[in-house]
């Protein structure tokens, strides 16, 4: 592991500490917490330098998200909302943009991305949230509804319709207009500022519209859905880590009929299933952060294998580890607790079990003669 990434994950273990639990049963993260890792950029580590970042390169930034991710998966979708919004602000927005706001997020200014609504999840073709122009001001009107990380946000990075095509426009949480209203009781990532937002006549100057606008809306949604998909990938790498090391230890100390739970060999074979589920999933992640690194055209199916592989992956590990602790590991909040409920979530987020089973498929069709 570079030195740098090294340093960075142990300030990031020395910040979580053994606090996940508390955060996820409280329902909210420290606002310490989030400043010191947004004031240092390790929210967004993938920025450029010239931007303020730290320069990461897929894969670097990728074994930091697997790392919070094993110590708390709400953490890291923080650190995923983040890194998909300076995303698409360095894809989207122009030089002067990208001057403007790219700093900002990495200093310590927080950002959610918002596509979902009431009647728009997997088919965003349907999203109804309207963007408009009206002199030198953009103007939106609209509901997003889950959008993770908002509760923490600064700037809202919020996808919509404009007139035929589609646009990006980020929004100061602060802007009149605007609600934000935390969802209550999240199945997963309980403390991840997951939130639905209300866009109420928001008016603001023309240069918070990305590129101007008139993109097509599938390009929108697939460039920062191409960040969200790598980020939970190996996050959810780190989940299947978390059971492995938690399943491991235990079955290591636990004693049951005069020997430890490991010598058993149902037991066995659970935590040999674990160890494999951990090197699928970090080995499809590396392959599709090397594929961004290198710019390869392979990039847009791995991308999308990796989130499918190992968020499967990480629900099942999240079993396996719930079945091999037991009463230990059957209790709110617990590690393998937490594990299984939030690879649930994963399995739904951009874009579900099912959206990518699609795609992978579609590419299986276009290449096989």
């Amino acid at each position: 592991m570079p030195e740098q990434l090294a340093a960075e994950c142990a300030r990031v273990a020395g910040l979580v500490g053994d606090e996940a639990e508390a955060w996820d049963l409280a329902g909210e993260l420290p606002e310490k917490v989030l400043d010191e890792l947004g004031a240092r950029g390790l929210l967004c580590a993938q920025v450029p330098a010239g931007y303020g970042g730290l320069g990461f390169s897929s894969r670097d930034n990728g074994e930091l998200t697997a790392f919070t991710g094993s110590l708390c998966s709400s953490l890291r979708s923080v650190m995923t909302s983040q890194g998909m919004a300076a995303w698409t602000v360095q894809r989207l927005g122009d030089a002067a943009q990208r001057r403007h706001f790219l700093p900002r997020l990495t200093a310590g200014a927080r950002a959610a991305v918002g596509f979902s609504e009431p009647g728009a999840g997997s088919d965003l073709s349907t999203m109804d949230t309207e963007i408009r122009l009206d002199g030198d001001s953009v103007v939106l009107d609209g509901q997003k509804v889950w959008m993770t990380a908002a509760a923490y946000a600064d700037l809202l990075v919020i996808v919509g319709r404009f007139g035929e095509d589609g646009a990006v426009v980020v929004v100061p949480r602060s802007a009149p207009g605007v609600t934000v209203e935390l969802v209550a009781d999240p199945l997963g990532c309980r403390a991840a500022g997951h939130a639905d937002v209300r866009l109420d006549q928001v008016r603001l100057p023309a240069d918070h519209l990305l590129g101007g606008g008139g993109q097509p809306l599938s390009l929108l949604v697939t460039t920062a859905l191409a960040y969200g998909r790598m980020s939970v990938a190996w996050g959810c790498a780190g989940i299947v880590r978390a059971c492995r090391d938690a399943a491991v230890r235990h079955a290591r100390t636990r004693v049951q009929f005069g020997v430890p739970l490991a010598e058993h060999q149902l037991v066995a074979r659970h935590l040999a299933e674990l160890l494999v589920a951990e090197q699928i999933a970090t080995r499809a992640c590396e392959h599709a952060s090397d594929c961004w690194d290198r710019g390869s055209p392979e990039q847009v199916v791995a991308t999308v294998l990796a989130k499918h592989v190992s968020a499967a992956r990480a629900a099942e590990a999240a079993a396996t580890a719930v079945q091999v602790l037991a009463s230990a590991g059957a209790r709110d909040g617990h590690v393998v607790a937490r594990a299984h409920r939030d690879a649930k979530l994963m399995e739904l987020i951009e874009g579900s079990t099912e959206i990518c089973q699609l795609i992978l498929a579609g590419h299986a069709l276009a290449t096989v003669s």
